[in-house]
């Protein structure tokens, strides 16, 4: 079939052959998991467990805390965006500090992984490395080393021999990893599976692979720039959202603590068409600064170009800077820019991109020292955004003086220092603050 009739998608359709077999995968997990009863929430007890913490801050941040042992974690990313690299450099400090960690490769070569280790630099004498793709002979190596944490690259080379089909289907992916969670919560060690991903940026292989395992984890960033993040989407064991900032060297990934002063390092000051919005990556407040050109129009279609900006946001910017303000952006093509290669999503951007285009539109600079968060509506009016308290602080902790907010419905905690805080209800009082007529 070509088209599936349900997604609409094109070459979806996938055949699977029903095998009934004695042993199978699935009899095997049902028989190794003990049998459980019924009991009220009251008598249900438990010891706190103790993470195993790992000496990347970042990392553990995204985490939870640490890692959880009995856990499985699912990391995802582009080709080439350095998640073999961050997950050597995990598993040999975890080695070194806490003990044994199993690395399954059947992507690469252990001669393969000691160069990147030596290149790196990296001394691990608790590590092991095994080059397998069939998962009964690495279930019986890792009962034979008895690792801490086992590290599976990737999990869409694996296969059984309870099914027939190829490595990488959707039946083989399902069974790998429906053992590998087996193995995680009945022993305790804790398993680590990188992914492929599809063109479109998701998890290559079932759905179901996201709902077996405990923590999705995506590195996301730009080829071109040397900065990762380490987004966590699903955490049972932690909060969502959170974002590790990385840059990648030629030691390996090392970490970013002050993200905001990395993005704001080659700012240009007093240069029209930018601005700074304090962004939130999780509960993580991060300034970024935000480019924005305006050009004539030649073809009888404006264009609109966003990088780093969702596009349907760009276009309602537009409209109502167009709309509301009386800027002829119908006749100009748009630009936006985020620098840094990283994508903001919320609409607490919108404030900060209107100034960066007007500021471009009229050719004048905004003033230096002051920040921007807010949301616009249709109306041209500025909404509140969550998070308040933690955007200002960062904003003064980077040296702002002054932030524009939208209107507040209640009072805010005692302000950090000298900053002064700007309330504005509509867009056009933002541009009568921002760029004052001469």
């Amino acid at each position: 079939m070509g088209r599936c009739p349900a997604c609409g998608e094109f070459n979806a359709m996938i055949e699977e052959i029903a095998e009934v077999s004695k042993g199978g995968g699935r009899e095997r997990t049902r028989a190794a998991l003990p049998a459980s009863q019924a009991q009220r929430l009251d008598e249900v007890t438990f010891d706190q467990e103790q993470r195993i913490t790992v000496p990347i801050g970042e990392f553990n941040r995204v985490m939870g805390g640490g890692i959880v042992p009995g856990s499985i974690t699912l990391i995802g990313g582009d080709p080439g965006i350095g998640k073999s690299t961050l997950i050597t450099q995990v598993s040999a400090l975890l080695s070194q500090a806490t003990g044994r960690v199993l690395y399954v490769s059947g992507e690469e070569s252990a001669r393969q992984i000691k160069m990147r280790a030596e290149r790196m630099a990296i001394q691990a004498d608790e590590l092991y490395l095994l080059t397998e793709t069939n998962l009964s002979s690495i279930l019986e190596q890792v009962e034979r080393v008895d690792p801490m944490l086992v590290i599976v690259d990737s999990i869409q080379t694996l296969y059984t021999e309870d099914s027939e089909s190829s490595p990488g289907s959707v039946t083989q992916v399902r069974e790998c990893a429906a053992r590998l969670q087996m193995l995680a919560k009945t022993t305790g060690m804790s398993v680590f599976l990188i992914g492929h991903v599809t063109k479109e940026g998701a998890i290559a292989g079932p759905r179901v692979l996201e709902h077996i395992v405990d923590t999705v984890l995506y590195l996301e960033g730009d080829p071109f720039q040397a900065y990762r993040l380490l987004r966590s989407v699903k955490n049972r064991f932690g909060a969502t959202s959170e974002v590790g900032v990385f840059e990648m060297t030629g030691e390996g990934m090392s970490e970013v603590a002050n993200p905001s002063e990395m993005f704001l390092a080659e700012r240009v000051i007093n240069a029209p068409g930018t601005s700074i919005v304090v962004a939130m990556e999780g509960t993580r407040p991060i300034l970024v600064e935000i480019q924005a050109l305006t050009s004539p129009t030649t073809f009888g279609n404006p264009r609109r170009t966003p990088n780093g900006v969702d596009y349907n946001r760009l276009l309602l910017v537009s409209a109502v800077l167009t709309r509301r303000l009386g800027l002829r952006l119908h006749e100009q093509d748009v630009f936006v820019n985020v620098i840094g290669g990283i994508k903001i999503d919320e609409p607490a951007s919108d404030l900060a991109m209107a100034m960066a285009l007007a500021s471009s539109y009229f050719d004048k600079p905004l003033p230096s020292d002051m920040a921007y968060v807010g949301e616009i509506g249709l109306s041209g009016e500025v909404r509140g955004v969550a998070q308040l308290p933690a955007r200002l602080n960062e904003a003064h902790k980077i040296g702002f003086k002054r932030v524009m907010i939208p209107k507040l419905r209640r009072k805010l905690p005692p302000l950090p220092g000298d900053l002064k805080v700007i309330e504005v209800r509509h867009v056009g009082e933002a541009m009568a603050h921002s760029l004052p007529k001469d």
